[in-house]
């Protein structure tokens, strides 16, 4: 199982695949921001007054550790971060299910309702994420030197 665990290209994919989805995700985001900061009221987790500004950051915290994460930059440490973010959007849908709530998760874009499918996709991820923190990736990233 290690052998397979810290396969250069395995964890290559896993750092490439999570990069573009975290990429792609805050891309969708900033391009409707009223529509991300509903989705998050939405969950009614936060006060209103710190919508807006989880709406506006959130967003570029994804896609700067989406792409960091993309070229092999500090693969450990910005796992952590998304990580720690997905940790939280899933304990946020984990409770939205429990509450009984029927919303859009604001994943990516508009249309991706909460649900068991959501879950299992974040947990593939915090798994991905977990291999990513403790075996980190250097397969091609990018040289500093």
């Amino acid at each position: 199982m290690k052998r397979i665990l810290t396969n250069k290209y395995f964890l290559f994919l896993i750092r490439v695949t999570i990069g573009f989805l975290f990429i792609y995700a805050g891309a969708e985001k900033i391009s409707d921001t009223e529509a991300f900061a509903i989705s998050i009221y939405n969950y009614r987790l936060l006060p209103v007054s710190t919508l807006n500004f989880f709406a506006i950051t959130l967003p570029w915290l994804e896609i700067i550790t989406g792409i960091l994460l993309l070229f092999g930059i500090a693969v450990k440490e910005n796992s952590v971060i998304i990580f720690t973010i997905l940790s939280i959007f899933t304990i946020a849908i984990v409770i939205s299910l429990f509450r009984g709530l029927s919303i859009d998760c604001g994943c990516f874009g508009k249309g991706t309702q909460i649900g068991l499918m959501k879950l299992g996709e974040n947990l593939l991820m915090i798994v991905g994420l977990l291999i990513l923190i403790v075996f980190g990736s250097d397969f091609l990233k990018l040289k500093s030197d």
